[in-house]
Protein backbone atom coordinates (compact mmCIF):
# COMPACT_ATOMS: atom_id res chain seq x y z
CA UNK A 1 0.00 0.00 0.00
CA UNK A 2 1.15 3.52 -0.62
CA UNK A 3 0.02 7.11 -0.64
CA UNK A 4 0.56 9.83 -3.17
CA UNK A 5 -0.73 13.43 -3.39
CA UNK A 6 -4.37 13.78 -4.36
CA UNK A 7 -5.64 16.29 -6.91
CA UNK A 8 -9.00 17.96 -6.38
CA UNK A 9 -11.17 20.85 -7.53
CA UNK A 10 -14.55 22.13 -6.31
CA UNK A 11 -17.99 23.63 -6.80
CA UNK A 12 -20.67 22.31 -9.11
CA UNK A 13 -21.07 24.36 -12.27
CA UNK A 14 -24.72 25.29 -11.89
CA UNK A 15 -24.02 26.56 -8.38
CA UNK A 16 -20.79 28.38 -9.22
CA UNK A 17 -20.52 32.15 -9.78
CA UNK A 18 -19.85 32.85 -13.43
CA UNK A 19 -16.49 34.54 -12.90
CA UNK A 20 -15.17 31.67 -10.84
CA UNK A 21 -16.50 29.03 -13.26
CA UNK A 22 -14.71 30.82 -16.10
CA UNK A 23 -11.47 30.65 -14.11
CA UNK A 24 -11.91 26.93 -13.53
CA UNK A 25 -12.56 26.21 -17.19
CA UNK A 26 -9.54 28.17 -18.33
CA UNK A 27 -7.19 26.57 -15.82
CA UNK A 28 -8.13 22.99 -16.59
CA UNK A 29 -8.89 23.40 -20.32
CA UNK A 30 -7.36 20.63 -22.47
CA UNK A 31 -6.44 23.06 -25.25
CA UNK A 32 -3.25 24.19 -23.55
CA UNK A 33 -1.97 20.62 -23.75
CA UNK A 34 -2.92 20.35 -27.42
CA UNK A 35 -0.93 23.53 -28.02
CA UNK A 36 2.10 22.07 -26.23
CA UNK A 37 1.90 18.81 -28.12
CA UNK A 38 1.71 20.57 -31.45
CA UNK A 39 4.76 22.72 -30.65
CA UNK A 40 6.88 19.99 -29.08
CA UNK A 41 9.59 18.35 -31.14
CA UNK A 42 9.25 14.64 -31.76
CA UNK A 43 12.02 12.56 -30.26
CA UNK A 44 13.97 10.10 -32.39
CA UNK A 45 13.05 6.97 -30.44
CA UNK A 46 12.37 3.90 -32.61
CA UNK A 47 8.98 2.27 -32.98
CA UNK A 48 8.56 -1.02 -31.11
CA UNK A 49 9.38 -4.15 -33.12
CA UNK A 50 6.78 -6.76 -34.02
CA UNK A 51 7.44 -8.86 -30.91
CA UNK A 52 7.77 -6.17 -28.22
CA UNK A 53 5.21 -4.08 -26.36
CA UNK A 54 6.53 -0.81 -24.94
CA UNK A 55 4.71 0.33 -21.82
CA UNK A 56 5.32 3.73 -20.28
CA UNK A 57 5.80 3.99 -16.52
CA UNK A 58 6.42 7.28 -14.72
CA UNK A 59 8.73 5.95 -11.99
CA UNK A 60 11.56 3.45 -12.03
CA UNK A 61 11.04 0.44 -9.71
CA UNK A 62 13.07 0.79 -6.53
CA UNK A 63 13.71 -2.91 -5.96
CA UNK A 64 12.60 -5.96 -7.99
CA UNK A 65 13.09 -8.34 -5.08
CA UNK A 66 9.41 -9.06 -4.24
CA UNK A 67 10.33 -9.37 -0.56
CA UNK A 68 11.49 -5.74 -0.52
CA UNK A 69 9.91 -3.59 -3.25
CA UNK A 70 6.74 -1.85 -2.05
CA UNK A 71 6.41 1.01 -4.56
CA UNK A 72 3.81 0.66 -7.29
CA UNK A 73 6.25 0.04 -10.17
CA UNK A 74 8.17 -2.65 -8.27
CA UNK A 75 5.09 -4.54 -7.09
CA UNK A 76 3.31 -4.49 -10.45
CA UNK A 77 6.34 -5.66 -12.43
CA UNK A 78 7.11 -8.26 -9.76
CA UNK A 79 3.61 -9.70 -10.20
CA UNK A 80 4.56 -10.61 -13.77
CA UNK A 81 7.82 -12.36 -12.79
CA UNK A 82 6.89 -14.04 -9.51
CA UNK A 83 4.10 -16.34 -8.40
CA UNK A 84 2.27 -16.07 -5.09
CA UNK A 85 0.55 -18.73 -3.03
CA UNK A 86 -2.89 -17.24 -3.74
CA UNK A 87 -4.45 -14.79 -6.19
CA UNK A 88 -7.33 -12.29 -6.01
CA UNK A 89 -10.20 -11.84 -8.46
CA UNK A 90 -11.82 -8.54 -9.44
CA UNK A 91 -13.83 -8.54 -6.20
CA UNK A 92 -10.73 -9.34 -4.10
CA UNK A 93 -11.86 -12.84 -3.25
CA UNK A 94 -9.02 -15.34 -2.90
CA UNK A 95 -8.34 -18.26 -5.26
CA UNK A 96 -5.62 -20.89 -5.68
CA UNK A 97 -2.35 -20.09 -7.39
CA UNK A 98 0.88 -21.92 -6.44
CA UNK A 99 -1.19 -23.36 -3.59
CA UNK A 100 -3.79 -25.48 -5.36
CA UNK A 101 -5.78 -25.76 -2.13
CA UNK A 102 -5.54 -24.92 1.56
CA UNK A 103 -7.31 -25.68 4.81
CA UNK A 104 -7.32 -24.70 8.47
CA UNK A 105 -7.37 -27.72 10.80
CA UNK A 106 -7.56 -25.25 13.69
CA UNK A 107 -7.82 -21.43 13.95
CA UNK A 108 -4.04 -21.05 14.30
CA UNK A 109 -2.79 -23.40 11.59
CA UNK A 110 -2.84 -23.03 7.81
CA UNK A 111 -2.00 -25.97 5.55
CA UNK A 112 -1.16 -25.23 1.91
CA UNK A 113 -0.86 -27.92 -0.76
CA UNK A 114 1.34 -26.78 -3.63
CA UNK A 115 1.05 -27.51 -7.34
CA UNK A 116 3.53 -30.02 -8.73
CA UNK A 117 5.65 -29.25 -11.79
CA UNK A 118 6.25 -25.51 -11.26
CA UNK A 119 9.79 -24.40 -12.09
CA UNK A 120 11.73 -21.21 -11.61
CA UNK A 121 13.08 -19.45 -14.67
CA UNK A 122 16.49 -21.09 -14.14
CA UNK A 123 14.95 -24.58 -14.19
CA UNK A 124 14.91 -25.29 -10.44
CA UNK A 125 11.65 -26.84 -9.17
CA UNK A 126 9.52 -24.65 -6.89
CA UNK A 127 8.84 -26.45 -3.61
CA UNK A 128 7.61 -25.69 -0.13
CA UNK A 129 11.22 -25.06 0.90
CA UNK A 130 11.28 -21.99 -1.38
CA UNK A 131 8.07 -20.60 0.11
CA UNK A 132 9.43 -21.14 3.63
CA UNK A 133 12.69 -19.39 2.69
CA UNK A 134 10.76 -16.44 1.30
CA UNK A 135 8.71 -16.08 4.48
CA UNK A 136 11.61 -16.68 6.86
CA UNK A 137 13.89 -14.10 5.23
CA UNK A 138 11.13 -11.50 5.38
CA UNK A 139 10.47 -12.28 9.05
CA UNK A 140 13.97 -12.76 10.47
CA UNK A 141 15.69 -9.65 9.16
CA UNK A 142 17.77 -11.37 6.46
CA UNK A 143 16.44 -8.68 4.14
CA UNK A 144 15.41 -5.22 5.28
CA UNK A 145 11.79 -4.80 4.28
CA UNK A 146 8.59 -3.03 5.26
CA UNK A 147 6.72 -6.28 4.69
CA UNK A 148 7.91 -7.79 7.97
CA UNK A 149 4.92 -6.39 9.86
CA UNK A 150 2.47 -8.25 7.61
CA UNK A 151 3.81 -11.55 8.94
CA UNK A 152 4.40 -10.64 12.58
CA UNK A 153 1.69 -13.06 13.73
CA UNK A 154 3.50 -16.08 12.26
CA UNK A 155 4.99 -18.30 14.94
CA UNK A 156 6.75 -20.79 12.67
CA UNK A 157 6.71 -22.27 9.16
CA UNK A 158 7.10 -26.01 8.51
CA UNK A 159 7.56 -28.14 5.38
CA UNK A 160 6.54 -31.79 6.04
CA UNK A 161 7.31 -32.55 2.37
CA UNK A 162 8.20 -30.75 -0.85
CA UNK A 163 4.60 -29.80 -1.61
CA UNK A 164 3.07 -29.14 1.81
CA UNK A 165 3.52 -25.93 3.78
CA UNK A 166 2.30 -25.38 7.35
CA UNK A 167 2.06 -21.90 8.82
CA UNK A 168 1.39 -21.62 12.55
CA UNK A 169 0.20 -18.25 13.88
CA UNK A 170 0.31 -16.94 17.43
CA UNK A 171 -3.39 -16.02 17.33
CA UNK A 172 -6.22 -16.30 14.80
CA UNK A 173 -5.49 -13.87 11.97
CA UNK A 174 -7.66 -13.79 8.87
CA UNK A 175 -5.44 -11.21 7.12
CA UNK A 176 -2.62 -13.69 6.51
CA UNK A 177 -4.15 -15.13 3.36
CA UNK A 178 -4.28 -11.73 1.65
CA UNK A 179 -0.66 -11.14 2.63
CA UNK A 180 0.21 -14.28 0.64
CA UNK A 181 -1.49 -13.10 -2.57
CA UNK A 182 -0.04 -11.33 -5.60
CA UNK A 183 1.42 -7.89 -5.14
CA UNK A 184 1.95 -8.48 -1.44
CA UNK A 185 3.92 -11.71 -1.86
CA UNK A 186 6.21 -13.29 -4.45
CA UNK A 187 8.05 -16.60 -4.05
CA UNK A 188 11.85 -16.48 -4.48
CA UNK A 189 14.20 -19.50 -4.74
CA UNK A 190 15.77 -21.00 -1.63
CA UNK A 191 19.06 -19.27 -0.85
CA UNK A 192 18.16 -15.91 -2.44
CA UNK A 193 20.20 -13.25 -0.65
CA UNK A 194 20.31 -9.51 -0.20
CA UNK A 195 21.54 -8.87 -3.76
CA UNK A 196 18.75 -10.92 -5.36
CA UNK A 197 17.29 -7.81 -7.02
CA UNK A 198 20.30 -7.59 -9.36
CA UNK A 199 19.16 -10.69 -11.23
CA UNK A 200 15.73 -11.70 -9.94
CA UNK A 201 14.56 -15.22 -10.74
CA UNK A 202 10.88 -16.06 -10.37
CA UNK A 203 8.43 -18.61 -11.72
CA UNK A 204 5.89 -16.21 -13.25
CA UNK A 205 4.74 -15.74 -16.87
CA UNK A 206 7.66 -13.38 -17.64
CA UNK A 207 11.37 -13.63 -16.87
CA UNK A 208 13.80 -10.83 -16.07
CA UNK A 209 16.12 -9.51 -18.80
CA UNK A 210 17.55 -6.24 -17.51
CA UNK A 211 16.88 -3.16 -15.42
CA UNK A 212 18.57 0.17 -16.09
CA UNK A 213 17.47 2.48 -13.23
CA UNK A 214 15.53 5.56 -14.35
CA UNK A 215 15.57 4.27 -17.93
CA UNK A 216 13.94 0.88 -18.58
CA UNK A 217 13.00 -2.59 -17.40
CA UNK A 218 12.80 -5.43 -19.92
CA UNK A 219 11.10 -8.78 -19.35
CA UNK A 220 10.47 -11.63 -21.78
CA UNK A 221 8.03 -14.51 -22.11
CA UNK A 222 8.57 -17.57 -19.94
CA UNK A 223 7.92 -20.28 -22.52
CA UNK A 224 7.88 -22.94 -19.80
CA UNK A 225 5.31 -21.20 -17.61
CA UNK A 226 3.16 -23.69 -15.70
CA UNK A 227 0.02 -21.71 -16.55
CA UNK A 228 -0.93 -20.24 -19.91
CA UNK A 229 2.18 -18.53 -21.34
CA UNK A 230 1.90 -14.90 -22.48
CA UNK A 231 1.12 -14.17 -26.12
CA UNK A 232 3.87 -11.59 -26.53
CA UNK A 233 7.61 -12.21 -26.56
CA UNK A 234 8.86 -9.16 -24.73
CA UNK A 235 7.79 -6.09 -22.72
CA UNK A 236 9.90 -3.00 -22.34
CA UNK A 237 8.87 -0.68 -19.51
CA UNK A 238 10.12 2.78 -20.50
CA UNK A 239 10.60 5.17 -17.56
CA UNK A 240 9.35 8.60 -18.69
CA UNK A 241 8.73 11.05 -15.81
CA UNK A 242 7.55 13.97 -17.96
CA UNK A 243 3.86 13.89 -18.85
CA UNK A 244 4.23 15.77 -22.16
CA UNK A 245 6.95 13.37 -23.31
CA UNK A 246 4.73 10.41 -22.38
CA UNK A 247 1.95 11.79 -24.57
CA UNK A 248 4.34 12.41 -27.47
CA UNK A 249 5.71 8.86 -27.33
CA UNK A 250 2.17 7.51 -27.62
CA UNK A 251 1.24 9.89 -30.44
CA UNK A 252 4.16 8.97 -32.68
CA UNK A 253 3.91 5.24 -31.98
CA UNK A 254 7.21 4.71 -30.15
CA UNK A 255 5.22 3.50 -27.11
CA UNK A 256 2.17 1.24 -26.95
CA UNK A 257 0.58 1.51 -23.51
CA UNK A 258 0.28 3.79 -20.51
CA UNK A 259 -1.93 3.21 -17.49
CA UNK A 260 -2.90 5.96 -15.04
CA UNK A 261 0.05 8.20 -15.86
CA UNK A 262 -1.69 10.95 -17.86
CA UNK A 263 -4.06 13.66 -16.63
CA UNK A 264 -7.52 14.29 -18.04
CA UNK A 265 -6.33 17.21 -20.19
CA UNK A 266 -3.82 15.06 -22.04
CA UNK A 267 -6.24 12.14 -22.34
CA UNK A 268 -8.85 14.48 -23.82
CA UNK A 269 -6.34 15.57 -26.44
CA UNK A 270 -5.24 12.03 -27.29
CA UNK A 271 -8.84 10.97 -27.94
CA UNK A 272 -8.46 12.60 -31.36
CA UNK A 273 -5.54 10.35 -32.37
CA UNK A 274 -6.55 7.64 -34.86
CA UNK A 275 -3.76 5.27 -33.86
CA UNK A 276 -4.72 5.33 -30.17
CA UNK A 277 -7.57 3.88 -28.12
CA UNK A 278 -8.65 4.87 -24.61
CA UNK A 279 -10.06 2.41 -22.09
CA UNK A 280 -11.69 3.72 -18.91
CA UNK A 281 -12.57 1.19 -16.19
CA UNK A 282 -13.62 1.65 -12.54
CA UNK A 283 -10.59 1.76 -10.27
CA UNK A 284 -9.90 1.58 -6.55
CA UNK A 285 -7.42 4.37 -5.74
CA UNK A 286 -9.10 6.60 -3.16
CA UNK A 287 -8.76 10.35 -2.65
CA UNK A 288 -9.60 11.60 0.82
CA UNK A 289 -9.59 14.72 3.02
CA UNK A 290 -8.42 14.09 6.59
CA UNK A 291 -8.96 16.01 9.85
CA UNK A 292 -6.81 16.25 12.96
CA UNK A 293 -9.17 15.26 15.76
CA UNK A 294 -6.80 16.62 18.40
CA UNK A 295 -7.64 20.10 17.14
CA UNK A 296 -10.08 21.94 19.47
CA UNK A 297 -12.41 22.76 16.57
CA UNK A 298 -12.17 19.61 14.47
CA UNK A 299 -12.62 17.27 17.43
CA UNK A 300 -16.31 18.31 17.32
CA UNK A 301 -18.05 15.79 15.05
CA UNK A 302 -20.66 18.43 14.18
CA UNK A 303 -17.96 20.57 12.59
CA UNK A 304 -16.74 17.62 10.52
CA UNK A 305 -20.26 16.81 9.39
CA UNK A 306 -20.87 20.44 8.47
CA UNK A 307 -17.68 20.42 6.39
CA UNK A 308 -18.90 17.31 4.60
CA UNK A 309 -22.16 19.04 3.66
CA UNK A 310 -20.30 22.21 2.61
CA UNK A 311 -18.06 20.42 0.08
CA UNK A 312 -19.39 19.72 -3.41
CA UNK A 313 -17.32 16.81 -4.74
CA UNK A 314 -18.90 16.18 -8.14
CA UNK A 315 -17.56 19.29 -9.92
CA UNK A 316 -14.10 18.52 -8.54
CA UNK A 317 -14.26 15.16 -10.23
CA UNK A 318 -15.60 16.75 -13.42
CA UNK A 319 -13.15 19.62 -13.87
CA UNK A 320 -9.98 18.05 -12.59
CA UNK A 321 -10.46 14.44 -13.66
CA UNK A 322 -12.85 14.65 -16.60
CA UNK A 323 -15.44 12.57 -14.70
CA UNK A 324 -13.02 9.63 -14.76
CA UNK A 325 -13.97 8.36 -11.33
CA UNK A 326 -16.82 7.85 -8.87
CA UNK A 327 -17.74 9.58 -5.64
CA UNK A 328 -16.61 7.54 -2.65
CA UNK A 329 -18.57 6.28 0.37
CA UNK A 330 -15.88 4.18 2.05
CA UNK A 331 -12.17 3.55 2.11
CA UNK A 332 -13.04 0.20 0.46
CA UNK A 333 -14.02 0.31 -3.24
CA UNK A 334 -17.46 -0.88 -4.41
CA UNK A 335 -15.88 -3.95 -6.03
CA UNK A 336 -14.66 -5.22 -2.66
CA UNK A 337 -16.51 -8.08 -0.99
CA UNK A 338 -16.62 -6.14 2.32
CA UNK A 339 -17.83 -2.82 0.85
CA UNK A 340 -20.86 -1.15 2.42
CA UNK A 341 -22.52 1.61 0.41
CA UNK A 342 -25.51 1.86 2.76
CA UNK A 343 -23.84 4.36 5.07
CA UNK A 344 -24.72 7.95 5.96
CA UNK A 345 -24.24 10.23 2.95
CA UNK A 346 -23.43 13.93 2.82
CA UNK A 347 -24.85 15.46 -0.32
CA UNK A 348 -23.84 19.03 -1.06
CA UNK A 349 -26.09 21.18 1.13
CA UNK A 350 -24.58 24.51 2.30
CA UNK A 351 -27.81 25.44 4.11
CA UNK A 352 -27.61 22.30 6.21
CA UNK A 353 -23.92 22.98 6.89
CA UNK A 354 -24.80 26.45 8.18
CA UNK A 355 -27.68 25.11 10.27
CA UNK A 356 -25.40 22.53 11.95
CA UNK A 357 -22.78 25.14 12.78
CA UNK A 358 -25.41 27.55 14.08
CA UNK A 359 -26.87 24.84 16.30
CA UNK A 360 -23.40 23.92 17.55
CA UNK A 361 -22.83 27.50 18.72
CA UNK A 362 -20.25 28.57 16.12
CA UNK A 363 -21.60 32.06 15.51
CA UNK A 364 -20.42 34.27 12.66
CA UNK A 365 -18.34 37.30 13.51
CA UNK A 366 -18.83 40.74 12.02
CA UNK A 367 -16.77 39.63 9.03
CA UNK A 368 -19.05 36.62 8.52
CA UNK A 369 -16.37 34.16 9.67
CA UNK A 370 -17.14 31.54 12.32
CA UNK A 371 -13.57 30.24 12.64
CA UNK A 372 -10.35 29.70 10.66
CA UNK A 373 -8.96 26.35 9.54
CA UNK A 374 -5.55 25.67 8.03
CA UNK A 375 -5.06 23.22 5.17
CA UNK A 376 -1.58 22.01 4.28
CA UNK A 377 -0.83 20.92 0.73
CA UNK A 378 2.13 20.01 -1.43
CA UNK A 379 3.32 22.49 -4.08
CA UNK A 380 1.67 20.48 -6.85
CA UNK A 381 -0.31 22.95 -8.97
CA UNK A 382 -3.54 20.97 -9.14
CA UNK A 383 -3.48 20.29 -5.42
CA UNK A 384 -3.13 24.00 -4.70
CA UNK A 385 -5.97 24.78 -7.10
CA UNK A 386 -8.14 22.26 -5.30
CA UNK A 387 -7.40 23.93 -1.98
CA UNK A 388 -8.26 27.32 -3.46
CA UNK A 389 -11.62 26.00 -4.61
CA UNK A 390 -12.32 24.51 -1.19
CA UNK A 391 -11.40 27.85 0.31
CA UNK A 392 -14.12 29.62 -1.66
CA UNK A 393 -16.72 26.95 -1.06
CA UNK A 394 -16.24 26.75 2.69
CA UNK A 395 -16.55 30.53 2.90
CA UNK A 396 -20.28 30.06 2.19
CA UNK A 397 -20.51 28.19 5.50
CA UNK A 398 -18.62 30.90 7.36
CA UNK A 399 -15.35 28.96 7.46
CA UNK A 400 -12.14 30.73 6.50
CA UNK A 401 -9.71 28.21 5.03
CA UNK A 402 -6.07 29.28 5.15
CA UNK A 403 -3.74 27.43 2.76
CA UNK A 404 -0.08 26.67 3.28
CA UNK A 405 1.87 24.79 0.58
CA UNK A 406 5.18 22.99 1.02
CA UNK A 407 7.56 20.80 -0.97
CA UNK A 408 6.17 17.25 -0.75
CA UNK A 409 8.78 15.86 1.64
CA UNK A 410 8.13 18.65 4.14
CA UNK A 411 4.38 18.40 3.68
CA UNK A 412 4.35 14.63 4.19
CA UNK A 413 6.62 14.88 7.25
CA UNK A 414 4.15 17.31 8.84
CA UNK A 415 1.26 14.97 8.04
CA UNK A 416 2.95 11.94 9.60
CA UNK A 417 3.75 13.79 12.82
CA UNK A 418 0.30 15.37 13.17
CA UNK A 419 1.32 18.97 12.41
CA UNK A 420 -1.84 19.88 10.47
CA UNK A 421 -5.53 20.64 10.76
CA UNK A 422 -6.57 19.39 7.31
CA UNK A 423 -4.69 17.63 4.50
CA UNK A 424 -5.52 15.55 1.46
CA UNK A 425 -3.80 12.47 0.01
CA UNK A 426 -4.68 9.44 -2.05
CA UNK A 427 -4.55 5.77 -1.06
CA UNK A 428 -2.96 3.77 -3.88
CA UNK A 429 -3.16 -0.01 -3.69
CA UNK A 430 -4.02 -0.16 0.00
CA UNK A 431 -7.73 -0.74 -0.62
CA UNK A 432 -7.10 -3.74 -2.89
CA UNK A 433 -6.15 -6.05 -0.05
CA UNK A 434 -7.81 -7.35 3.08
CA UNK A 435 -10.17 -4.92 4.87
CA UNK A 436 -7.72 -4.95 7.74
CA UNK A 437 -6.68 -1.57 6.32
CA UNK A 438 -9.22 -0.25 8.83
CA UNK A 439 -6.84 -1.34 11.60
CA UNK A 440 -3.92 0.46 9.94
CA UNK A 441 -5.83 3.72 9.44
CA UNK A 442 -8.48 3.93 12.17
CA UNK A 443 -7.52 1.77 15.18
CA UNK A 444 -6.51 3.75 18.26
CA UNK A 445 -3.32 1.67 18.49
CA UNK A 446 -2.27 2.92 15.04
CA UNK A 447 -1.62 6.59 15.80
CA UNK A 448 0.97 8.36 13.67
CA UNK A 449 3.90 8.53 13.24
CA UNK A 450 4.28 4.76 13.57
CA UNK A 451 1.16 3.93 11.58
CA UNK A 452 -1.47 5.70 9.49
CA UNK A 453 -4.09 6.87 12.01
CA UNK A 454 -3.02 10.47 11.40
CA UNK A 455 -6.41 11.82 12.41
CA UNK A 456 -5.84 10.41 15.93
CA UNK A 457 -9.31 8.92 15.74
CA UNK A 458 -10.31 6.77 18.71
CA UNK A 459 -13.56 4.85 19.11
CA UNK A 460 -13.60 1.78 21.41
CA UNK A 461 -16.47 0.24 19.43
CA UNK A 462 -14.52 0.53 16.18
CA UNK A 463 -11.41 -0.90 17.86
CA UNK A 464 -13.37 -3.90 19.11
CA UNK A 465 -14.96 -4.55 15.71
CA UNK A 466 -11.61 -4.30 13.92
CA UNK A 467 -10.05 -6.76 16.34
CA UNK A 468 -12.99 -9.12 15.91
CA UNK A 469 -12.70 -8.84 12.13
CA UNK A 470 -9.01 -9.66 12.21
CA UNK A 471 -9.63 -12.87 14.18
CA UNK A 472 -12.74 -14.01 12.30
CA UNK A 473 -12.05 -16.49 9.50
CA UNK A 474 -15.57 -16.77 8.06
CA UNK A 475 -15.75 -14.22 5.24
CA UNK A 476 -19.49 -13.58 5.50
CA UNK A 477 -19.17 -12.80 9.17
CA UNK A 478 -16.14 -10.59 8.49
CA UNK A 479 -18.10 -8.68 5.84
CA UNK A 480 -20.83 -7.94 8.39
CA UNK A 481 -18.26 -6.76 10.94
CA UNK A 482 -16.66 -4.36 8.46
CA UNK A 483 -20.07 -3.10 7.32
CA UNK A 484 -20.59 -1.94 10.90
CA UNK A 485 -17.15 -0.32 10.94
CA UNK A 486 -17.97 1.61 7.77
CA UNK A 487 -21.30 2.83 9.17
CA UNK A 488 -19.65 4.20 12.32
CA UNK A 489 -16.83 5.85 10.38
CA UNK A 490 -19.35 7.51 8.06
CA UNK A 491 -21.00 9.09 11.11
CA UNK A 492 -17.81 9.99 12.96
CA UNK A 493 -16.01 11.31 9.86
CA UNK A 494 -12.34 11.22 10.85
CA UNK A 495 -11.89 11.83 7.14
CA UNK A 496 -14.05 12.54 4.11
CA UNK A 497 -13.88 9.99 1.30
CA UNK A 498 -13.83 12.00 -1.91
CA UNK A 499 -13.71 9.69 -4.96
CA UNK A 500 -12.28 6.53 -6.46
CA UNK A 501 -10.26 7.30 -9.56
CA UNK A 502 -10.81 5.21 -12.69
CA UNK A 503 -8.09 3.14 -14.30
CA UNK A 504 -7.49 4.88 -17.63
CA UNK A 505 -5.38 3.22 -20.29
CA UNK A 506 -4.22 4.78 -23.54
CA UNK A 507 -2.89 2.18 -25.97
CA UNK A 508 -1.93 1.89 -29.62
CA UNK A 509 -4.25 0.11 -32.02
CA UNK A 510 -1.55 -2.48 -32.71
CA UNK A 511 -2.19 -4.13 -29.31
CA UNK A 512 -5.40 -5.82 -28.20
CA UNK A 513 -6.94 -8.10 -25.56
CA UNK A 514 -6.19 -5.74 -22.70
CA UNK A 515 -8.30 -6.32 -19.58
CA UNK A 516 -7.75 -3.78 -16.79
CA UNK A 517 -8.37 -5.15 -13.32
CA UNK A 518 -9.84 -2.86 -10.63
CA UNK A 519 -6.51 -2.99 -8.82
CA UNK A 520 -4.79 -1.34 -11.79
CA UNK A 521 -1.97 -3.87 -11.98
CA UNK A 522 -0.18 -5.04 -15.14
CA UNK A 523 -1.60 -8.55 -15.45
CA UNK A 524 -3.19 -7.58 -18.79
CA UNK A 525 0.27 -7.98 -20.31
CA UNK A 526 0.00 -11.74 -19.82
CA UNK A 527 -2.97 -11.84 -22.22
CA UNK A 528 -2.12 -8.91 -24.53
CA UNK A 529 -1.57 -9.56 -28.22
CA UNK A 530 0.12 -7.64 -31.02
CA UNK A 531 -1.95 -7.23 -34.16
CA UNK A 532 0.03 -8.64 -37.07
Amino acid sequence: MSEVPTYHGDTEARRTPGKYLFFLRIVVSPWWMLFLLCLACLSCAKRPDATTIVMIIDNSPTNLDPRIGTDGSSERIDELMFDSLLRKDDHFNLHPSVAEKWEMPDPQTYVFHLHHGIRFHDGRPLTAKDVKWTLDTIRNGSVITLKTSAFKFIDRVETPDDFTLLIHVTEPNATLLWSLSEGAFGIVPYGSGKDFNRNPVGSGPFRFVRHIPDSEVIIERNHDYWGEPPHIERVRFAVIPDITTRALELRKGSADIQLNSLNSDVIGTLRHERNLEIVDEPGTNLAYLAFNLRDPILKDVRVRQALAYAIDRQPMLHYFFGDMGRLADSILPPQHWAYNGAVPHYEYDPQKANAILDGAGYARGKDGVRFHLNMKTSIDETTRLMAAVLQQQLRAAGIALDIRSFEFTTFYADVTKGAFQLYSLRWVGATNQDPDIFEYVFHSASFAPKRANRSYYSNPKVDALIEEGRKTVDQKRRAEIYRQVQEILARDLPSINLWYLDNVMVHSTRVRNLHISPAGNYDFLATAEIVR
